[in-house]
């Protein structure tokens, strides 16, 4: 049950902003009651963070799943970022959200012990490749593990958050199949152009 709420306050509150969303909607679209959405989770922003906190969740359980660390250190960094972005593509509501906090300047999301510890996590698992990386002599030295998940993340969020516009703009073939698999091609070259020495190769294109 908590489950099913989650997932549909995080459409909720991403379609309309924490103010915007009604705690009504959620309910009658759970088939539950206001009152029972406020016994799991205190009161709106409970439930506001609680849906915030499942969505970083899902990214980095994923992230977990991949097993990178029987990988070269290449291919770790290489499906890791193809990762990003496909997730990214794939759940447009976790963009909005952030998009969201920022707009509150990450209000909500600083009071979060939660967030703040599977961010952690995702860095300290980009230092482990940086550092595997490097010990194998294939990756630049003084790579910066924040740096890089924010290169990261850029290139993967601005393919959701700016579609409308740039696509307004620019017409819409950067984001039918062909297109997207292309960009997705070049963010993981362009990463491993970050963080490999040069001459270094991705080993699956060897």
């Amino acid at each position: 049950m908590q489950q099913d709420i989650l997932t549909v306050a995080l459409a909720e509150f991403a379609e309309n902003g924490f103010s915007g969303a009604r705690v009504d909607t959620i309910a009658s679209r759970t088939q539950t009651s206001k009152r029972m959405i406020y016994y799991y989770f205190g009161d709106k922003l409970g439930l506001y963070t609680r849906a915030l906190e499942a969505a970083y969740l899902r990214v980095r359980q994923g992230e977990t799943q991949l097993e990178l660390d029987h990988l070269a250190p290449q291919e770790a960094l290489a499906r890791l970022v193809a990762f990003t972005f496909d997730h990214h593509r794939a759940n447009p509501d976790f963009i909005r959200m952030v998009m969201i906090e920022n707009i509150h300047k990450a209000r909500h999301l600083a009071e979060s012990q939660v967030i703040r510890d599977l961010n952690e996590a995702a860095i300290d698992k980009l230092t482990e490749i940086c550092r595997r990386g490097q010990d194998a002599g294939v990756f630049r030295e003084g790579l910066d593990p924040a740096a890089l998940h924010w290169q990261i993340s850029a290139a993967s969020f601005f393919n959701v958050s700016n579609r409308p516009t740039f696509s307004a703009i620019f017409g819409n073939a950067l984001f039918e199949d062909d297109g997207q698999e292309a960009i997705r091609r070049q963010t993981v070259d362009a990463i491993l152009a970050i963080a490999c020495k040069p001459g270094v190769r991705d080993p699956e294109n060897e």
